[in-house]
């Protein structure tokens, strides 16, 4: 256990967005110190240890002496990193996946650190406004992480595995599948009107606004379905050429209509 007086000590394994985000935070963090970043892509790792003022490695086998080990890394590679993993004994080791089991990291002291944000390399994200879910292999172990956590975050709540893939999927749902929207519309705009993205800005930026703003998303909504205009939803989804798009069309304005309270 780290001296009370002292900062819990952090190694963060991993190179890509989330590795870079959460070892960001820790550096930035009073609370914490970041020993380590390891990646066995070395060029990241001594990229995003440049980024932070602390040491690197791509050797997961000579890792620094840390409180804290957390695996950053993408879903499918969790179990294969924590079995490679040296760490000393006393430790905590955690991943930050929001649809693996804890019992992927193996035996002894274990748990999750779920941050539920969206994360880019290059792009720096307030840490202390980020959701944090977290769990422990047992109360005291909760705690700990649950400590971490906290210096991090101002808000961290406990999660099972169970209640973090439902977490998860919302997060699909409000980030990933809007963002795909994104993408169709400014492709569309930039095909038949040879318009840049820049034009959708200001409106991807006030209905982000709204939803937030609101007590649910469902109250701001606008448009064509929810006002149960099937003529001009017709004559949208007609002017799509793509058979895909045209079906998310007819999906999505069908589930506005049906969700609303226009009905």
């Amino acid at each position: 256990m780290n001296n009370p007086t002292q900062p819990l000590s952090v190694v963060v394994v991993g190179s890509g967005n989330v590795a870079e985000a959460v070892a960001m935070a820790v550096a930035d963090t009073w609370a914490l110190e970041l020993k380590q970043v390891v990646a066995r892509n070395g060029q990241r790792a001594s990229a995003i240890a440049e980024l932070c003022r602390t040491e690197w490695s791509d050797d997961l086998s000579k890792t620094s002496d840390a409180d804290f080990y957390i695996i950053a890394v993408s879903d499918r590679a969790v179990e294969e990193v924590a079995s490679k993993l040296r760490r000393v004994e006393g430790s905590v080791v955690v991943h930050t996946a929001g649809s693996v089991e804890m019992e992927a990291l193996g035996e002894g002291a274990r748990g999750v650190l779920y941050p539920f944000q969206t994360f880019t390399v290059g792009r720096k994200v307030d840490f202390s406004d980020v959701p944090l879910f977290v769990e422990g292999c047992t109360e005291e172990v909760t705690q700990r992480i649950e400590l971490l956590a906290q210096a991090l975050s101002r808000r961290v709540y406990r999660a099972t595995s169970a209640r973090r893939r439902e977490i998860h999927l919302s997060g699909v749902l409000a980030c990933n599948f809007v963002n795909a929207l994104y993408s169709m519309a400014a492709d569309h705009i930039s095909s038949t009107e040879a318009l840049p993205f820049d034009v959708l800005r200001p409106l991807i930026l006030e209905t982000a606004r709204k939803a937030a703003d609101a007590e649910h998303p469902r109250n701001v909504q606008t448009g064509p379905a929810v006002r149960g205009d099937f003529k001009v939803a017709e004559r949208h989804q007609n002017m799509l050429d793509d058979d895909k798009q045209k079906e998310i069309y007819e999906l999505l304005t069908n589930y506005i209509w049906q969700t609303s309270k226009k009905i």
